[in-house]
């Protein structure tokens, strides 16, 4: 995609008619996790990301029908060179208290998205510096050419520099610490929706801002959404009309929703690939039986690991066909993925007793096993099955669960040596994958989920490649190199790909999108 080629106009931003509320829309939906915090470039977590859209802008973003890049706080771009494109930023943009948004404010978010204690720093991988250019313009400098930065900025949202100073919130909040800034459980931004109330694990209402500067498709005017970690009583809240919807049913309540009269499921495969992560560096695992050495750093235990899991009787049996076995760490949609690169090794529990062997383990061993209990689709029974077969070939997984908000701080502390993730892709680019995942930890986003710190120098050599990388063809046969390398060296032990379903009432009309996101400005209430 050749930026200079794609210089938008304000019309085609606003495209979607308007669709006049002829009274209050309410809209409550709900789901199983929390969001940890309301500062936009604290903690990277799609749900959260998902959320803080409502009320925080970006300056470009997906349509929701195409995913092609498109117009938001910004309205058009260009490059003046290689290295330098030319944003301009739509005039007449007011923040939630009247202020005005201008240059100063886009400058200081994206800098903001790069400091030390921001996890969005896979966002801004290759950029040098943003500057001023007058009060309506920003250049952004690259250190090399950068064919994915459209794509990466759609999740970097623009902040209010004079709130930030104001209230002490010029840093993120670091996630992995227990400080707290204003911006944590305060937000204020220029989006189609005012944050009313949060009550952690309890609600959060948002307002229709009647200053927006968009169109909106949709007629909602409140929302209302409440996390319910029990799949039961969710699903039980949108049959009573407590809720109007679902973002993810138990896929054993899925055929009842389905032959319901008031219920309707819209569903899709996600751009998301559920992985188990090992810890790679410690030269003795914490709470392993053995000592001195560190299993998980021999090939040969990983593949055992890898082949001993059924990821067919995953889906069939705890997902109910809500994931696709897969062998690598990216879903078909993500650039980069092929056929042969997404086949899985084979299913073996003799071949991975063997290999265990092998390795000097033949009577296995004992390891931390750490899994969320209600971030991803039946994540903590697919983490007791799993379990179950790694016993099979004499392998005492401790497994212990936790809620999102906990968890992911605790894995990115490195403080589990086997652990789950689910990894969406909102680039559509592997190189996102293969930076956060692969890449030995380093500056600018290189490994900031790489909590089990893998660490290969040809891996480093290609995602190094990569981002810079122009020439099309070369560029998709480096990121299918990469996953391959990630394959054969085990980075990490893939599962599936998720299938992810929405059950909502029947007079609810929205998008479905591949990200698992709601976005609000096309949702309708009949």
């Amino acid at each position: 995609m050749r930026i200079n080629a794609l210089i938008l106009s304000l019309a085609a931003a606003c495209a979607a008619a308007v669709v006049p509320a002829a009274h209050a829309k309410t809209f409550k939906w709900a789901s199983q996790g929390e969001i940890a915090t309301w500062d936009i470039h604290s903690q990277n977590n799609a749900l959260q990301n998902a959320i803080h859209s409502y009320v925080y802008e970006s300056l470009v973003y997906y349509n929701s029908r195409t995913f092609e890049v498109e117009p938001m706080l910004a309205t058009a771009w260009r490059e003046v060179s290689p290295t330098q494109v030319r944003f301009t930023l739509r005039q007449g943009v007011k923040f939630h208290d009247g202020s005005a948004f201008t240059a100063d404010d886009a400058v200081y978010s994206l800098q903001r998205a790069m400091s030390k204690t921001s996890n969005y720093t896979p966002y801004v991988q290759g950029i040098d510096k943003v500057v001023k250019v007058d009060a309506q313009t920003i250049d952004i400098f690259l250190k090399s050419p950068n064919p994915v930065l459209l794509r990466q900025m759609t999740e970097l949202r623009m902040m209010s520099k004079a709130w930030a100073e104001k209230n002490r919130s010029v840093e993120p909040k670091d996630i992995k610490g227990t400080d707290e800034n204003f911006a944590h459980r305060n937000a204020m931004g220029t989006g189609p929706y005012t944050l009313e109330t949060w009550q952690p694990d309890v609600k959060m209402v948002f307002k229709r801002n009647p200053n927006w500067w968009g169109q909106m498709e949709g007629n909602v005017t409140e929302i209302v959404y409440t996390p319910i970690k029990s799949a039961a009583t969710r699903i039980a809240a949108l049959l009573s009309g407590e809720v109007d919807l679902v973002l993810d049913p138990s896929p054993q309540d899925l055929p009842r929703l389905r032959s319901s009269g008031t219920i309707k499921v819209v569903d899709g495969l996600e751009n998301r690939t559920i992985f188990l992560g090992m810890d790679q560096f410690r030269d003795e695992l914490v709470g392993s039986n053995i000592k001195g050495k560190n299993p998980l750093k021999d090939l040969r235990v990983r593949k055992a690991l890898y082949q001993s899991i059924d990821a067919n009787a995953l889906t069939r049996n705890i997902l109910r066909g809500l994931g696709k076995p897969t062998g690598t760490l990216v879903a078909p949609q993500v650039a980069g993925w092929s056929e042969a690169v997404g086949k899985r090794m084979p299913y073996d529990v003799e071949a991975a007793k063997k290999l265990l062997a092998e390795a000097g383990y033949a009577d296995g061993f004992e390891v931390d096993f750490a899994c969320p209990n209600n971030r991803y689709i039946n994540d903590e029974a697919i983490c007791q099955a799993v379990t179950a077969m790694w016993a099979r070939i004499g392998v005492k997984a401790k497994l212990r669960t936790l809620p999102l908000v906990t968890y992911f701080p605790m894995i990115q502390r490195s403080e589990a040596s086997i652990y789950m993730l689910g990894w969406g892709v909102p680039t559509f680019d592997a190189l996102y994958s293969l930076q956060s995942l692969v890449r030995s930890v380093g500056t600018g986003g290189d490994g900031n989920y790489n909590v089990g710190r893998y660490r290969n120098e040809r891996m480093d050599y290609l995602v190094d490649r990569i981002k810079a990388e122009t020439d099309a063809p070369v560029r998709a046969r480096m990121l299918t190199e990469a996953l391959q390398l990630s394959n054969d060296t085990v980075s990490h032990l893939p599962l599936y790909d998720q299938v992810i379903p929405w059950a909502m009432k029947k007079n609810v009309e929205l998008v479905h999108r591949a990200d698992n996101r709601i976005d609000m400005r096309t949702v309708k209430l009949q």
